[in-house]
């Protein structure tokens, strides 16, 4: 626990989302009614479906032929999966991406809230559902992500997020997206539920850590240089 929560306190996102969060959390508490419950479970949800969809489409896109975009997705994620063990590749470099993904979220609920509930109830929903309970759920993502990476003991609970998040990067990238506990029903409504058949027919123990890819491609070489990787994983190393 104790090394789970030093890997999160130095988390550059989760220093920039604090004041956000402290601010969803006071209007929370000082302008609470019982409809405020609604807006802080719809954004704990709506975190959840991110955390899907964010990881499913566009973590693990294509990879891109223009060497500066395979840059920022090597950096952002597969760097991850070539490191899975090194919490510097445990998250992205724009610290700032959070941020200004809860901010113009924010924005559109109240435009789209307005006409309906008025300006105060437009501000106060939205920014209670995702400062105070979008990022809440992120910061539990978070949590699950970094004590599933981390060589740590672990009870029952670290046990389970960590058997079912290393079958990603270990068994089959192409399943189980959703890395919060308890998450699993969003890999099965958008069937990439985990099946061992399947994971068997994919597995390639070359290209597993480098998602797919030929751990030699140009694109990777290039983008390890730009970052200063001077030698492959070794699992892959021969």
């Amino acid at each position: 626990m104790i090394a789970t929560l030093r890997v999160l306190l130095n988390m550059g996102s989760l220093h920039r989302l604090a004041p956000f969060w402290l601010l969803g959390l006071a209007l929370f508490i000082t302008q609470f009614m019982p409809w405020l419950l609604l807006a802080l479970a719809y954004g704990v949800l709506l975190q959840f479906i991110v955390e899907y969809v964010m990881h499913r489409f566009l973590l693990h896109r294509e990879p891109p032929t223009d060497q500066g975009q395979f840059n920022e997705l090597y950096r952002s994620h597969i760097s991850h999966h070539e490191f899975p063990n090194n919490a510097e590749y445990f998250t992205g470099d724009d610290h700032w991406y959070a941020v200004r993904f809860g901010v113009i979220s924010t924005a559109l609920h109240i435009i789209v809230l307005w006409p309906f509930v008025g300006l105060k109830a437009a501000i106060i929903f939205p920014t209670v559902a995702i400062f105070f309970g979008s990022v809440s759920a992120f910061i539990f993502y978070e949590f699950c992500h970094t004590l599933a990476h981390l060589d740590v003991p672990k009870g029952w609970f670290g046990q389970k997020v960590t058997y079912s998040h290393l079958r990603h990067h270990f068994n089959d990238h192409d399943a189980t997206f959703h890395v919060s506990f308890g998450m699993g029903w969003i890999d099965r409504l958008f069937g990439t539920k985990y099946d061992r058949d399947d994971a068997k027919d994919r597995y390639d123990r070359t290209t597993i850590l480098s998602l797919g890819m030929d751990p030699e491609d140009l694109r990777l070489v290039t983008a390890r240089k730009a970052y200063g990787i001077a030698k492959m994983p070794r699992d892959k190393r021969a």
